[in-house]
């Protein structure tokens, strides 16, 4: 039993349900996750995961269920003592806690590696160019992209701007990261790089990540839990090493199979 004095987890997902039409694409997802975790989550394609993400960032509405950042409904808000649907404004404020990196890194093409990092932090965050260029500067360095300021994406590789984009997400200084396959439009010889970066951020402090991979060797080695979604559920919610050890599921065990011997 928990202490009733313990912290809400920093995620929390309670029958949460999307559909396209009559595509139900999550299906009563129940998952609370504390603060500081990595979770994995794997599964096949079209099983719900990426739209999992979307749904916490606020680029897909959910159909049903309810999300909660930090003890707050992000969807939803208490007003004249009834819950009715959030304002922008609510939304808005509770986002700011999350960013998203995507599979196909988002920069904006006319602009340099530099401003594409410096952008958010002065127009959402309120930093001057200053401190936002400072900010930028110190994650670019991390990165290892100091030497690429002036640079304009097309100049850039696919592994180098994808650690642009990480370096602008964590320029916003969130809670939570989300990762969508971000290694999944890399050439192959790319793709370690981007992964011992994700490694990095784990290690360097109590930042709450989500990653959405197909990297079964990092999801085992790096994650603290890994969710197995298929066809809109969660059939699997353990550590790394229960689930590729000793799956619960048939279904992990087929998946796990098969994908772990095209990687072999």
């Amino acid at each position: 039993m928990s202490d009733s004095t313990e912290k809400p987890p920093i995620i929390r997902f309670q029958g949460l349900e999307k559909a396209f039409g009559d595509l139900k694409v999550l299906q009563g997802i129940d998952i609370d996750i504390p603060e500081g975790q990595c979770v994995s989550i794997i599964g096949p394609s079209g099983s719900g995961k990426s739209t999992l993400l979307r749904v916490l960032m606020t680029l897909e509405e959910p159909t049903g269920g309810r999300v909660e950042v930090e003890g707050e409904s992000l969807y939803t808000m208490k007003r004249n003592g009834e819950e009715v649907p959030a304002s922008r404004a609510h939304i808005s404020r509770i986002r700011r806690k999350i960013c998203m990196v995507f599979q196909h890194f988002n920069l904006f093409p006319h602009m340099k590696v530099i401003r594409n990092v410096t952008e958010a932090p002065i127009h959402v965050l309120g930093l001057s160019k200053r401190e936002a260029r400072e900010r930028a500067e110190s994650y670019l360095e991390m990165v290892g992209l100091s030497d690429k300021l002036n640079a304009y994406p097309a100049q850039l590789s696919g592994g180098q701007k994808q650690r642009v984009a990480i370096a602008r997400a964590l320029a916003m200084r969130p809670k939570i990261m989300l990762f969508d396959e971000i290694t999944s439009a890399l050439d192959p010889e790319l793709v370690g790089g981007v992964l011992d970066l994700l490694r990095e951020i784990k290690e360097s402090g109590d930042m709450t990540m989500l990653i959405v991979t197909h990297e079964m060797k990092f999801a085992r080695d790096s994650s603290d839990r890994v969710l197995f979604f298929d066809e809109g559920v969660i059939r699997e919610d353990s550590d790394p090493k229960r689930i590729f050890t000793n799956p619960e599921h048939d279904r992990t065990r087929q998946f796990l199979d098969t994908i772990l011997s095209e990687q072999a």
